[in-house]
């Protein structure tokens, strides 16, 4: 005498001795890390902007106001540096990094605008 098999379970069917696993809940790690990863960005997207716009009117400032051209060049500078921070402490990294620098590069493209 032959044993009878039980049939074969058709994949896409639900089989109750072994449950797909639950979804995670909603506080779990990996929806954190996104939600710093879109927060940081457009924090840091929007700062940028900001930041652009003074090396754009340093661009239009009269050519003769030298100290108003750099004075907003300096300050578009230090809002880069504010955005670098700001994504910096989002994800709770430390501060004082060399990627602060990157927080310069408006200064610099607006000095060559201005100057260049």
């Amino acid at each position: 005498m032959t044993q009878q098999q039980a049939p074969r379970r058709r994949r896409h069917l639900m089989d109750p001795d072994n449950p797909r696993p639950a979804p995670p809940p909603p506080g779990s790690k990996a929806i954190e890390g996104v939600q710093k990863w879109v927060l940081s960005v457009l924090l840091a997207t929007t700062i940028l902007h900001l930041s652009a716009g003074l090396v754009v009117s340093a661009a239009f400032v009269n050519e003769n106001n030298d100290p108003a051209r750099i004075g907003l060049n300096v300050i578009a500078g230090a809002f880069g540096v504010i955005a670098v921070a700001v994504a910096l402490i989002i994800h709770r990294r430390p501060i004082a990094t060399p990627w602060l620098l990157l927080g310069l590069i408006p200064t610099v493209v607006g000095l060559y605008i201005c100057y260049g």
